[in-house]
């Protein structure tokens, strides 16, 4: 962790994006102790900052929060953005997020100099413009990691990166927060916050469909602990993937084997129809970058494009 930010200090008018001074410690409140919210507000804890109040009203929210933050008591919403003098975390669903800092502007809880920060990968500033006509200042946080909402959570936090949009005033303290966190600020401007967060979707929530697709064919071949046999075979894919690129690229479409893949789609629709369509659509775009990679000459990528836009898609 870094050192917290620094102490507030008397200092001369300043231009409308010098950065902003905060106190060493800031007050915080987490509204939506969730899994994110819950973990982010742990570890801000850990790093000697004062998270005074948090909202969440079901059953497993309290419980997160008696596990992460048990010193922490429960408030109303409007009441923890009340609490928060310095920082409030909103960590709500996505389609959730407007409605919310909307209830909390038209309640008056927030107020000017506030930093409002969200924790929502796909939005960024201006889903806080009420927040921001409230005189809060608006931050767009996103921890790019999967949660848990436990306490092995706080482990994983170390080094990752954070998709961070601000105002030009408030970057120096984005950049500080971040590293109070154990983390690395990646600077994503307003206008690019959808492609980042299909981006993350893609690469981590697919890859979990993906993972459990394949783990459900093997248990249909017979195959008693798929888990077994996947590990070592994913967790290389991935390493070479992120070191490798599109060279990591192995197996029959990468080679152009139009008539294993043939098999492959037939067995498919004979007993997981449902798995036909990801199969397909994987299998085209795996085709595309094998050709623009060069593994995969174009004369062999026609006959494999040939079998797959033959593949009839079950209904």
């Amino acid at each position: 962790m870094s050192a917290p930010l620094r102490s507030r200090t008397a200092a001369p008018p300043r231009a409308a994006d010098a950065p902003l001074v905060f106190p060493r410690t800031l007050t915080v409140g987490v509204i939506g102790a969730g899994r994110v919210g819950a973990v982010l507000g742990a570890a801000l804890a850990a790093a000697g900052h004062r998270v005074v109040a948090a909202a969440g009203a079901s059953g497993a929210t309290r419980a997160r929060m008696a596990l992460l933050l048990p010193q922490t008591p429960t408030r109303s919403a409007a009441a923890v953005a009340r609490a928060a003098a310095d920082l409030l975390v909103v960590a709500v669903p996505d389609d959730a997020l407007a409605g919310v800092v909307a209830g909390l502007a038209e309640a008056g809880a927030l107020r000017p100099g506030q930093v409002v920060a969200h924790t929502s990968g796909a939005h960024g500033l201006a889903v806080l413009a009420e927040a921001a006509a409230a005189g809060a200042r608006p931050l767009a946080l996103h921890p790019a990691m999967t949660f848990t909402g436990t306490p092995d959570d706080l482990s994983r936090l170390a080094g990752i990166s954070y998709g961070v949009t601000a105002p030009a005033e408030l970057r120096a303290f984005a950049a500080r927060l971040v590293a109070d966190l154990g983390g690395v600020p990646e600077w994503v401007a307003e206008g690019d916050r959808p492609l980042y967060h299909a981006a993350l979707a893609h690469g981590a929530n697919h890859l979990v469909t993906l993972v459990n697709e394949a783990a459900d064919r093997l248990r249909d071949a017979g195959v008693d602990r798929p888990e077994k046999v996947l590990a070592p075979l994913l967790r290389a894919a991935l390493e070479n993937a992120l070191r490798l690129g599109d060279d990591a690229l192995t197996g029959p479409v990468s080679r152009g084997d139009a008539g294993t893949v043939r098999r492959h789609l037939e067995r498919l629709a004979a007993t997981a129809p449902e798995s036909v369509p990801p199969y397909l659509a994987l299998a085209r775009r795996t085709a595309d970058r094998a050709v623009a990679a060069g593994r995969l000459r174009p004369v062999d990528a026609a006959l494999l494009l040939d079998v797959l836009d033959g593949m009839q898609v079950p209904a």
